[in-house]
């Protein structure tokens, strides 16, 4: 799990055109990495969409949806639902563990592990700036962006 003000760890990920993205890159700008569960599925598809539709109040912010979905999936999740910025496939779920987004997960009586959505924000100099964890969808994207105005 990352924390507040420690510095975000840096990865290797290919994006929806399967091109290596690196998060230090970007150092200059502030990032937003939000990992989520699934691509098509209601929540996942809201708040990509939330994102996108905010996307250009995010001022001198990059955008990064994870999963460990694949290239493919997150090519045709993007071109469907018109996502103007990357997401990142990382099927080892290498990245969501070492950002503290994998965990236990309940559904229907079921135990198991996977994505727990979660939201972390990082600074112009890659530290991280503000962790939201086991992220409820409605409203969320609006305080990501408050936050990173604020930064």
């Amino acid at each position: 799990m990352v924390e507040e003000g420690q510095k975000a760890p840096d990865f290797k990920l290919k994006d929806h055109e399967g091109k290596d993205v690196r998060l230090s890159d970007h150092r200059g700008k502030k990032v937003v990495l939000y990992f989520y569960p699934k691509d098509f599925t209601s929540g996942c598809t809201k708040e990509s969409c939330e994102f996108r539709d905010l996307s250009k109040d995010f001022k001198d912010t990059v955008i990064f949806g994870v999963s460990a979905d694949s290239v493919d999936s997150h090519e045709d999740f993007r071109h469907k639902y018109n996502l103007p910025f990357q997401l990142l496939s990382d099927p080892d779920h290498a990245v969501i563990e070492k950002y503290g987004a994998w965990g236990q997960k309940n559904n229907y009586g079921k135990t198991y592990m996977g994505i727990v959505r979660t939201t972390v924000l990082v600074d112009k100099e890659g530290k991280v700036a503000r962790v939201w964890e086991k992220v409820r969808v409605d409203g969320h994207v609006d305080d990501v962006l408050e936050a990173a105005k604020a930064l």
